[in-house]
């Protein structure tokens, strides 16, 4: 059986379809005289992710009226399309197809005795997500790694053997239990491995940022495994979350957001039990680049690094 295609070759393929759609339209009617016409359709072609961006934000508007999360103003929902309009091409076009190894994990010899960081990323994503966090987290100096988790379409199951991989690298290069960072279904795939392989016992806390705890409502229309388990109150959630402790859940904490366009109703991104932290007028990618989510991060690191029991939201 051969290897299954990696997501990187995956969206190379679709960057490069869709630049060649663009040069196309724009090449055939520039030659037969129509500037208007190749630069209206240009145009529609560079901005129709905006379109499905704003129709997904409707749904979650639509979905979550009555949830209990903070309700957004129509400026913070604006406000949240337009940047996740800007930032989505920058990781879908660039990142994840071009610059997932852009920056290596950085386990150096005087990683032993800090306490490391694993980077889980989500759904159709890879390790090229997470490039600024690698590229600020080595510039000062801690140990962290990220994953890419294959299949991309496969059971979250699929995932447990390579996060465990993952954290005996951390362990064997630091000495210390880990902190464990996961985007949307990332925190998913943290939950499992947790339950296989003794999670409560191995880490120093885990922060998630717009996981799926709950499921979302989108999860009905996917068609994969792994969408399919992220569902709204699904079979494989509930299995999971009736594996768990209260003891477990207290070490996490749930950054999510009123303004989430994928993963909805808001509140199903916070894990019964846990601490959370609610960061406004953010969208679902653009989530891990809020100075927020970053600082509530850096201060689990710390509190951890100084003996202490728990993560805990960062006074906003």
């Amino acid at each position: 059986m051969s290897a299954p295609v990696s997501l990187a070759r995956m969206q190379q393929l679709t960057t490069g379809i869709w630049l060649l759609g663009l040069l196309s339209w724009v090449g055939w009617w520039t030659a037969h005289g129509q500037m208007a016409v190749a630069s209206v359709g240009a145009l529609a072609w560079i901005t129709g992710h905006a379109l499905w961006l704003g129709i997904t934000f409707l749904m979650a508007w639509a979905v979550g009226r009555h949830d209990p999360a903070p309700k957004a103003t129509a400026g913070q929902r604006l406000a949240a399309w337009w940047s996740e309009v800007r930032c989505a091409p920058r990781v879908f076009f660039w990142r994840q197809p071009f610059r997932a190894n852009a920056f290596p994990d950085a386990l150096p010899a005087e990683a032993q005795g800090r306490i490391g960081l694993l980077l889980v990323h989500g759904f159709v994503c890879n390790r090229g997500l997470w490039n600024p966090w690698l590229r600020r987290f080595t510039m000062q100096g801690v140990p962290v790694s990220a994953v890419s988790l294959e299949p991309v379409f496969g059971s979250i199951e699929d995932y447990v053997a390579q996060v465990e991989a993952a954290v005996l690298r951390l362990e064997l290069a630091t000495g210390e239990k880990p902190l464990l960072v996961g985007h949307s279904m990332g925190g998913l795939a943290i939950r499992a491995w947790m339950r296989a392989h003794n999670g409560v016992a191995r880490v120093r806390g885990v922060v998630t940022v717009g996981t799926p705890h709950h499921g979302t409502w989108l999860g009905q229309w996917s068609f994969s495994a792994n969408g399919q388990q992220m569902r709204l109150g699904s079979d494989w959630l509930a299995q999971l979350a009736a594996s768990e402790t209260a003891s477990s859940r207290r070490l996490f904490l749930c950054c999510y957001s009123h303004c989430d366009n994928i993963v909805f109703p808001a509140s199903s991104a916070c894990l019964t039990g846990a601490q959370v932290c609610h960061v406004p007028a953010t969208a679902h990618i653009d989530l891990i680049h809020h100075p927020r989510v970053m600082a509530e991060v850096l201060a689990c690191l710390d509190r951890r690094q100084a003996g202490l029991n728990a993560c805990a939201p960062v006074p906003a």
